[in-house]
């Protein structure tokens, strides 16, 4: 299946090869684009017009809502251009630069989810020192560090396969450019970047999951000394629903990109990676903001002074 062409574009076979599924998964696709666009634009815009909301909580809320966006822009638009042109191909650079971005904004969100589980746990577990740990100078440091250290870690396993050489075949099973399918298209020997990407996609899974359960696992204990049950209720409704969220996220992550002979290429992989890139992130803004009773009040004042202006 190897030639001496060296590839210039590849072949991106898509969500699927059925027309009328992909009218279904388009329609799917633009809603869920422009739900996880206004849930995070909400929850941007909302955080910084009200001083209610200059506290550090809303602003990891506002760091992670502005990643989300960014992080589904790498690849959304670009599905949804190929379920509507049926246009499947994508330049060898073009394909790079999807992938850098792929994989650098998705490690960044496994950072800002460990970061924000932190400030919970502080918040709820050692509130009385909450203001003096979490405050602008550290919050600013742990979100920097988000992006300093998913860049350091996503670098040289990327750079290495930008300069690998593609000979043939150019086809890859998937709806973006993916790192495991990418090696695979490679022709030559490509083991080490293997091991490579499975040991840095272990520290980033592994390490940021083991902060989030510590961090919930504290919270929950914390929720069950509380002597109100209102107080109880409310509380435990809160971190279910986080937590909900966070293992969608993580099993589908983990079991995509951390298993034996991680091959890609096959039609799971493109469900695990669907639920993980889409539906969670369209929940996001709505479980982590947007259910929040501040938020809602917020909401409220800003829909009434928008119809009083327009009104008069």
């Amino acid at each position: 299946s190897m030639n001496n062409t060296r590839v210039v574009q590849f072949v991106l076979l898509g969500l699927t090869n059925s027309r009328s599924l992909a009218v279904f998964l388009c329609i799917f696709l633009m809603i869920a684009y422009f739900l996880i666009l206004l849930g995070n634009i909400t929850v941007i815009t909302i955080t910084l017009v009200y001083k209610c909301f200059q506290t550090p909580m809303y602003y990891f809320l506002r760091n992670f809502a502005l990643l989300e966006i960014a992080f589904t822009s790498t690849f959304i638009p670009s599905t949804l251009y190929s379920l509507l042109t049926e246009e499947k191909t994508i330049s060898v650079p073009g394909c790079f630069l999807q992938m850098l971005f792929f994989f650098y904004l998705g490690t960044c969100t496994f950072f800002h989810v460990a970061a924000m589980s932190f400030d919970r746990y502080v918040a709820i577990c050692q509130p009385l020192h909450y203001s003096a740990i979490m405050n602008s100078r550290f919050c600013l440091k742990l979100v920097l560090a988000c992006w300093v250290v998913s860049f350091f870690l996503m670098f040289p396993p990327t750079i290495m396969i930008v300069q690998l050489p593609f000979c043939g075949p150019s086809i890859m099973n998937h709806f973006y450019c993916d790192t495991s399918l990418l090696l695979q298209l490679s022709c030559v020997d490509t083991r080490f970047i293997e091991e490579l990407m499975l040991v840095v996609v272990i520290i980033i899974l592994l390490g940021t999951l083991i902060v989030t359960v510590i961090s919930y696992g504290c919270i929950i204990v914390t929720i069950l000394h509380i002597s109100s049950s209102t107080g109880r209720k409310k509380a435990f409704s809160t971190c279910s629903a986080h937590l909900m969220v966070v293992m969608i996220f993580y099993s589908t992550s983990i079991y995509r990109y951390i298993r034996p002979a991680q091959r890609g290429g096959r039609h799971s992989d493109k469900v695990l990676s669907f639920f993980f890139c889409v539906v969670t992130q369209m929940l996001n803004p709505y479980i982590y903001s947007l259910r929040n009773n501040q938020v809602k009040q917020a909401l409220k004042r800003s829909v009434l002074k928008t119809s009083c202006s327009s009104l008069s």
